[in-house]
């Protein structure tokens, strides 16, 4: 009898526990969708959340929630990477002009940097946002910039656009590419009706002629990698594009380009084209690549 009892005790410990284990399959089962769900739905708050962030401040990753419509140079202390390589595509040019009249660099008369480009603009003439982004400053400095406005685009740029003579967009208004925002004239400190025109990224002067080619109303290609003076002071070389660099200039190959083409319109040897870019005279250009010739 004791023998048959611990038998049937055994049958029935054996068929709870199968139970059990049926049970916590059922129960896996039934888990594995909801978590699925969860992740989805986590999934889809953290990207509603990017797009917010980014509808707020533009290059959010980059300058770390930094906003201020008081002033255009905010940027004391903030890291600065080694690279970054900003996005060129869907620009629109700040002006149909064309002429320059003014190029980035130091003034020896005034004994100042000049930290943009000046173009040719009559009073009245629309200005255009350059890329999508946010108005940062709308604001105006007597012996500066005049009326001026600064955008912060998604690219991580800003641009900063000078002596206008009339606002046409509010602080913390968002932009498209082509949007106008401006009208151009001669306030501040100018002496006769134009746009200056400025590129930084995170407070760093970048010359604006290496990115944008006025005289051709393009870009000078679909990016443009950044480098930080650190980097360039660690690796030795001096590259375009750090705050208060050298002349440097680049050529956008168009169709029909060539070694020859470039090197006569821009009166520099082949050879020195060669080493500058690191090619051999048998070398195909593609349209589009970026030719350094100075």
């Amino acid at each position: 009898m004791i023998l048959k009892g611990l038998r049937c005790l055994v049958v029935v410990a054996f068929s709870m526990l199968g139970a059990n284990v049926a049970n916590g399959q059922d129960l896996m089962a039934h888990q594995a969708p909801i978590e699925r769900k969860m992740r989805l739905i986590d999934s889809v708050a953290l990207q509603q959340q990017i797009v917010t962030e980014q509808s707020l401040y533009p290059a959010y990753s980059l300058y770390n929630n930094s906003w201020n419509n008081e002033r255009v140079h905010i940027y004391d202390g903030i890291t600065i990477p080694d690279s970054f390589r900003i996005d060129l595509t869907g620009f629109t040019m700040p002006s149909p002009s064309r002429k320059v009249t003014s190029n980035y660099g130091y003034r020896r008369r005034s004994r100042r940097m000049h930290k943009g480009i000046d173009v040719k603009v009559y009073t009245g003439d629309t200005i255009y946002a350059a890329f999508d982004g946010k108005i940062r400053v709308v604001d105006y400095e007597r012996r500066g910039y005049g009326k001026y406005i600064v955008i912060r685009h998604d690219n991580g740029l800003e641009t900063i656009y000078g002596h206008l003579s009339k606002h046409l967009v509010v602080e913390n208004q968002s932009v498209k590419s082509g949007e106008p925002i401006g009208l151009g004239g001669n306030t501040g400190r100018s002496t006769g009706s134009h746009l200056h025109f400025e590129t930084r990224f995170l407070g760093q002067v970048i010359r604006p002629d290496l990115l944008f080619d006025f005289p051709n109303q393009d870009v000078t290609g679909d990016s443009y990698l950044f480098r930080s003076s650190r980097s360039n002071r660690a690796s030795g070389v001096a590259l375009a594009g750090v705050a208060e660099d050298g002349e440097v200039r680049y050529h956008k190959v168009r169709s029909g380009d060539t070694l020859s083409k470039i090197s006569k319109r821009h009166g520099v040897s082949i050879d020195r084209l060669c080493r500058l870019n690191n090619i051999g005279r048998k070398t195909i250009l593609r349209i589009g690549q970026l030719i350094r010739y100075s």
